[in-house]
């Protein structure tokens, strides 16, 4: 029987996610809930599960905290081995250079901090994912065509909106797969081909090119920066320029919750039946599901075009929205356009609009959050998001863009 090759995986989980603004203020982005009772992370560890990937590396940089419980040392991924399986990487002071801290300063730079024990282990394979995006890929796939090309490094790339790939990096690959070039967050985007944060590295070559930028540009960086920075900025493109980089195109749903405004239209592609990460029986969404009862509707409740998690208690009015696990919403409120987090409460009267309300919320009677959005789409200068354990008191309005910092009183 031929040997399958030693893959290390290592899933980047540590971003601060500033551009989601409160609600990533106590936890990790990838903890961000999705669809009601899913987490962003869970999507980079059941493709890893599914393409029976058993050794991997999880970097954390920020509220690494926040991910420990749902993560439960990688059990419902079946990594909670004895050999190989889960591996927390937090940061240490003493990693990377002399100069540095024990934070990353960009996810290339997370790697190279990493570098001795990437080494170490040996891998034929290194595979790095972001766990920011909503997406499902058979990684088998990927790492064949990897060895097969010979790449230094294999890109899974997805097609997106012009618009959207201004914040990507943005790749151009020729008729057979290489890729041509590789420009970071530009301005005028030449395609709509962009990275979608997964990649396949040969470790050897990593090595040298991470060596070879540190050398390159420790002088230029301050005291406690690489000077790698993010993967796009020096990493891709040096070993773009080797000749030897490979696309592989994603097939399937694909999408980046990188703003507030991004993190809604993912769950109207959900509401709109356009994400098909859940429809294969053979390769669920694997995650830590929370331990209540079936949602509860009542008889004059009305419900369209949603999702309600487990332990949700709905007495009166949501469209369009999405409702995470114990949320109530009591007779004669409304939830329109809406994402809500976990054990949040809507009472009698109120109402929510074209907003994202976090966990342990209280949106009291008669309160007024947000309007409905004038148009298809909510911009993150419409969207209220409101941080974790606040409070809408009675009768109050929060306008449109409003931003309440967690435990807020309004």
């Amino acid at each position: 029987m031929a040997r399958r090759p030693k893959v290390l995986a290592i899933v980047q989980a540590g971003g601060k996610g500033s551009r989601m603004d409160v609600l990533t203020r106590e936890r990790a982005k990838p903890a961000l809930p999705y669809a009601g009772q899913y987490q962003l992370v869970d999507f980079a560890l059941s493709s890893l599960a599914h393409s029976a990937v058993t050794d991997v590396w999880v970097s954390v940089q920020f509220q690494a905290t926040s991910l420990h419980k749902h993560v439960a040392n990688g059990r419902p991924w079946d990594l909670d081995r004895t050999r190989g399986g889960l591996q927390w990487l937090p940061p240490e002071e003493g990693s990377g250079a002399a100069s540095q801290d024990g934070f990353s300063e960009g996810n290339g730079d997370d790697l190279y901090r990493n570098l001795d024990a990437i080494r170490d282990f040996g891998a034929d394979v290194v595979l790095v994912l972001s766990a920011d995006s909503v997406c499902s890929v058979d990684l088998r796939d990927v790492v064949d065509q990897h060895l097969d090309r010979g790449s230094s490094c294999t890109i899974v790339t997805a097609e997106v909106m012009r618009s959207q790939a201004a914040d990507k990096g943005v790749v151009e690959v020729d008729r057979d797969g290489l890729v041509k070039t590789f420009d970071y967050k530009p301005e005028n985007p030449a395609t709509t081909t962009v990275a979608a944060e997964i990649f396949a590295y040969d470790p050897a070559r990593l090595s040298s090119a991470l060596e070879d930028l540190r050398a390159e540009r420790v002088n230029a960086a301050d005291g406690e920066d690489s000077g790698v920075g993010d993967f796009g900025e020096h990493l891709i493109p040096r070993l773009v320029d080797g000749g030897d980089v490979h696309a592989f195109e994603l097939s399937g749903y694909w999408r980046d919750l990188g703003t507030p405004s991004e993190y809604v239209a993912a769950h109207r592609d959900l509401l709109a039946g356009r994400v098909d990460v859940f429809d294969d029986p053979e390769r669920p969404i694997l995650t830590r599901w929370p331990e209540l009862p079936s949602a509860m509707i009542h008889r004059d409740a009305t419900v369209n075009g949603s999702v309600i998690s487990a332990g949700a208690d709905v007495a009166g009015t949501v469209v369009r929205s999405v409702l995470g696990p114990g949320v109530r919403v009591a007779k004669g409120a409304v939830v329109e356009d809406s994402v809500v987090f976990a054990q949040t409460t809507i009472e009698a009267g109120a109402e929510v609009r074209g907003a994202i309300v976090d966990s342990a919320c209280t949106i009291a009677r008669g309160a007024r959050v947000g309007e409905t959005p004038p148009g298809t789409r909510i911009g993150d200068d419409r969207l209220v998001l409101v941080g974790r354990d606040s409070r809408v008191g009675r009768g109050v309005v929060v306008p449109p863009g409003a931003r309440l910092e967690p435990g807020s009183t309004a």
